[in-house]
C-alpha cells in the first residue's frame, strides 16, 4: 500500500485529494493546523490526521518525523496555501511575509526535510499545487502570483538536482476551484483600484478569466501526475487554465498581456 503526505487536506483541493486516494487504496497522511476540528477524513479507513502549519519549521520537522516513525511515505503534496488580494501599496508588510511564508517559504521547507529521506529510499515523488496564476497573471494579486511563478520556477530547477537521486517533482496548476479559497482569500481595498476591482470581478462572475471546476476533479489530475509514471513536470487542472495556457503559447507573451489589458479596460 503506497501513501501520500498533503498539506493543507482541511478542505477544498486538499480535502478531495485525500479522500480520493483513500478511496483508490492508499494510505494518507492529512496534515491541517487544527486537526482536531475534522470530522470527515476521521471517519475514513488507513487516513492519519496530524497537526502541520507549514509556517513553523519546528512543526515541519516534527511532524514530518512522525509521519515517517508510523509508515514509509511515497509521494508529498505540497498544497497548502491561500490568496492575497490587493493593490502592492495596500498590503502590509505583515501580509506580504506571510503571504510568501505560507504560499513559497512553507513548501521549501516542507520539500527540504523530505528529501534525506527519500534520497536513503532512492525513490519519491513531491507534487505541488501552483496555479494558472503561475504562468500568467492578472490585476490585484501581484504578491501571490509573484508565489506562484517562483513555484513553477523552483520545481522546474529542482527537478534537475533531485532526478539522480530517483525523486520526481511534478506541479499541479489549476484555475478557478470551487472551494473555501476565495472565502479564505485576505483582501486589501484602496477606492483608487476600485475600476479595476470592479472589472476582475465581474470577469471571474461570469467566466470569462476563470471557470470554478469541482475540487474532486482537480483532484482526480492529482492523482494521475502522482501515479502515470511519465516524466512530465506541468500538469494543467481544469479548463480555464489550458484555455489561458495555449492563449499565452499562441499568442506570446507580450501580446497575451497586451490582451490582458485591454480586457481590464487599461491603457
Amino acid at each position: 500500500m503506497k501513501t501520500i503526505f498533503i498539506t493543507g487536506a482541511s478542505a477544498g483541493l486538499g480535502k478531495a485529494t485525500a479522500r480520493l486516494f483513500q478511496s483508490k487504496g492508499w494510505k494518507v497522511i492529512a496534515t491541517m493546523r487544527n486537526p482536531e476540528k475534522e470530522t470527515e477524513l476521521t471517519q475514513l479507513e488507513n487516513v492519519i490526521l496530524l497537526p502541520l502549519d507549514i509556517t513553523d519549521p519546528e512543526l515541519i520537522n516534527t511532524t514530518i518525523s512522525r509521519a515517517l516513525e508510523l509508515t514509509d511515505i511515497d509521494v508529498v503534496f505540497n498544497n497548502a496555501g491561500y490568496g492575497l488580494v490587493g493593490a502592492l501599496e495596500d498590503n502590509t508588510d505583515e501580509q506580504i511575509t506571510k503571504q510568501i511564508e505560507t504560499n513559497l517559504t512553507g513548501v521549501l521547507r516542507v520539500t527540504k526535510a523530505f528529501i534525506p529521506y527519500f534520497k536513503k529510499k532512492k525513490s519519491g515523488l513531491f507534487l505541488t499545487t501552483t496555479s494558472v496564476c503561475g504562468f500568467s497573471s492578472n490585476p490585484l494579486s501581484c504578491v501571490y502570483n509573484a508565489t506562484k511563478w517562483a513555484l513553477e520556477g523552483w520545481s522546474e530547477s529542482i527537478s534537475y538536482d533531485l532526478a539522480q537521486f530517483n525523486i520526481g517533482i511534478k506541479t499541479i496548476a489549476p484555475g478557478g476551484i470551487k472551494s473555501n479559497f476565495i472565502n479564505v482569500m485576505q483582501v486589501s481595498a484602496n477606492s483608487e483600484y476600485d475600476a479595476l476591482n470592479s472589472r476582475l470581478g465581474e470577469l471571474f462572475s461570469d467566466g470569462t478569466l476563470i471557470e470554478f471546476t469541482e475540487p474532486e476533479t482537480i483532484a482526480e489530475v492529482v492523482y494521475g501526475a502522482a501515479t502515470d509514471g511519465k516524466d512530465q513536470l506541468r500538469y494543467l487542472a481544469g479548463n480555464d487554465a489550458k484555455r489561458i495556457f495555449k492563449q499565452r503559447l499562441e499568442q506570446g507573451a507580450e501580446a497575451f498581456r497586451i490582451g490582458m489589458k485591454k480586457l481590464f479596460n487599461l491603457k
